[in-house]
């Protein structure tokens, strides 16, 4: 009997970069960082005034401080980005939020950007804000610091996959990057944040990472110390056909800087299907392999296999 086939979490690993940026940005690992740099006194009296004495020991019997539920103008003054932590803990998606009065504010999460027309306006929307917690948390029995952030990731979800392509580069970066982890997996000695260190079977050393140009760089670290830079890898994440021969220029643009630096393999992968292999040597001609990610991402394919098998061939592993 056949096995059965091996699925690739494509969609899941661009979310998992993604989820880093934003505890980053708008998530409470965002919030702790900023409240730590703030003035706990004037943090308290603020809270006081907006929140209310009651309100703020309910929020205490649970353990919890004030900030972590109730915006005030002075956390969202210091950092703007951070009405996106409030938003998705009150569990409305942007599309909902940002329409009508509140339509103003979209600058501050999307940009951390705050105007001095909407800084004076942020008193009452911390004072709206403040009603609609205060209206959730009794409806929550077991409020802890673990249920607000459980609550914001259930309406982060969605947003991620309605915004997926505005970061289908980033996410197919990174795609590919896992990929090829894993198929170096048994070779490698060394691992960072955003690169690779592997030994090939003849105790060569090579490096895979992250570079802006070309997206991903894998070079050969010699004894000497000297870098011999082997394949340089662009990744094209855009769905869209039509935009086809852009992408592919671009592609070409970033594989002539790095045959100047001393690649001498130049891999792309693209994001569509079925292209004709004339037009994508014409629009490409310094690439030497052309890859689909749709290919990639299932195991059992051709074109993964291929990829495979010539990432070993190139490092010897």
């Amino acid at each position: 009997m056949d096995d059965f086939p091996v699925l690739i979490p494509t969609l899941q690993i661009g979310f998992f970069q993604r989820l880093q940026e934003a505890k980053k940005q708008y998530l409470l690992p965002a919030l702790f960082e900023q409240v730590g740099k703030l003035d706990i006194g004037l943090l308290d009296q603020q809270l006081l005034e907006f929140a209310g004495n009651d309100r703020l020991a309910f929020v205490a019997r649970h353990g919890l401080r004030g900030e972590l539920i109730f915006p005030i103008p002075y956390v969202l003054s210091e950092n703007p980005a951070l009405l996106g932590y409030y938003r998705l803990f009150l569990g409305f998606s942007q599309k909902e939020f940002y329409r009508g009065v509140f339509s103003k504010f979209k600058r501050m999460e999307e940009k951390g950007q705050l105007s001095d027309a909407t800084s004076r306006l942020l008193p009452l929307l911390c004072r709206s804000l403040i009603e609609s917690a205060w209206i959730l948390i009794q409806g929550i029995p077991e409020l802890t610091e673990q249920s607000l952030n459980e609550l914001s990731l259930l309406t982060l979800g969605p947003q991620f996959r309605g915004s997926r392509n505005v970061n289908l580069g980033a996410e197919a970066i990174q795609i590919v990057f896992t990929l090829i982890k894993a198929i170096v997996s048994p070779a490698i000695i060394e691992e960072g944040k955003d690169f690779l260190l592997i030994k090939s079977a003849a105790v060569r050393i090579y490096r895979i990472a992250f570079a802006p140009d070309p997206d991903i760089a894998i070079s050969q670290m010699l004894e000497s110390g000297a870098v011999r830079n082997r394949i340089a890898i662009e990744v094209k994440g855009g769905t869209d056909f039509s935009n086809i021969h852009n992408r592919l220029g671009e592609a070409e643009k970033s594989h002539q800087k790095a045959r100047s630096a001393g690649f001498t393999e130049f891999w792309t992968v693209i994001n569509v299907r079925d292209i004709d292999d004339a037009r994508w040597r014409q629009e490409t001609p310094t690439t030497t392999e052309l890859f689909y990610l749709s290919q990639l991402s299932d195991s059992h394919s051709p074109g993964y296999q291929q990829f495979r098998e010539y990432l070993i061939a190139e490092l010897g592993i």
